[in-house]
């Protein structure tokens, strides 16, 4: 048994959620075109024929703007440490912006072998993926350079390969069925979320989060309770919608991805609350779980 913790880093919006959904096959973590979709530590577990491979899927390092930027930039940077190999992932189709630079900087301290995986390749030429290259390899010593793309599932076999090759450990973390360490509850909240950011626009996704209050399972139906918080009453009427017709509809979908991920039918609630400033007080990130209350 060869296994091994391996660390997700990079941007906000460069792919990292839908890598580590490829890389396991299942979904472990929400997406979306919005940047900052990531708030929380999400592990993904690969098991395969003598390997185990614990991935750490972390908010995008970013200028952090209020308390919860710093929460989530403070997590990030943590899980550059104390693990085996670290993944720095780049939308190779931007090109290599000030936030990359910025990261890579911050790892030249450190010993923990890095791979370059340029991701989005589906979206540029080759000649421009070997310029980018070329432009990295000149940033940082990075141990290989593996393109990729997440959403075609491009390389994503070969990928997997090479980090084989730096996995030290020999302990089974998890059994082999495990796909991921989140709990249900906390997945019922980030589809409801991820639900909320594909039907909203602009500034309104970043002022909402999810929090799961009620997770009852029986026999044949799952009954379950999600707090949908805001920071302002007149994103909360943006959430409602016209007569409840966008929180109708966020029910619906989320309530789909939800049956398949429990195998059972699901009665789902959601309420919407507003906190006002919530990103910026302690209390509440402690609450909804983005600061550990020790």
């Amino acid at each position: 048994m060869k296994s091994g913790f391996v660390s997700i880093i990079g941007r906000p919006n460069v792919g990292k959620s839908s890598l580590i959904n490829s890389i396991i096959n299942k979904k472990v973590a929400i997406t979306s075109d919005v940047s900052g979709t990531t708030r929380n530590i999400i592990q993904g577990i690969y098991n395969e024929a003598g390997y185990q491979i614990v991935f750490v899927d972390t908010p995008g390092i970013h200028k952090p703007i209020g308390k919860l930027g710093k929460v989530l930039n403070k997590q990030a940077y943590a899980l550059t440490k104390d693990v085996d190999l670290i993944l720095f992932v780049v939308d190779v189709a931007s090109g290599i912006g000030k936030g990359d630079r910025y990261i890579l900087e911050t790892l030249k301290d450190s010993s923990v072998p890095v791979i370059l995986v340029l991701n989005k390749i589906d979206q540029i030429s080759n000649a421009k993926l070997l310029k980018t290259i070329d432009e990295y390899k000149d940033i940082y010593p990075f141990v290989e350079i593996v393109p990729t793309s997440a959403l075609k599932n491009d390389n994503i076999t070969h990928l997997i390969n090479v980090i084989k090759n730096y996995l030290h450990d020999d302990v089974q973390y998890f059994p082999e069925e495990y796909w991921t360490s989140s709990s249900l509850k906390f997945m019922v909240s980030e589809i409801v979320r991820e639900k909320l950011l594909h039907l909203t626009e602009d500034e309104i996704p970043h002022s909402i989060t999810c929090y799961t209050i009620k997770y009852e399972e029986n026999k044949d139906i799952v009954n379950i309770s999600v707090d949908i918080i805001v920071d302002r009453d007149s994103i909360k009427k943006i959430v409602i919608g016209a007569n409840g017709s966008r929180l109708k509809q966020v029910g619906t979908l989320a309530r789909r991805d939800i049956e398949e991920l429990v195998g059972k039918k699901v009665y789902l609630e959601l309420f919407v609350k507003t906190l006002k400033d919530w990103r910026d007080k302690e209390k509440y990130l402690i609450d909804l779980g983005f600061i550990d209350n020790e």
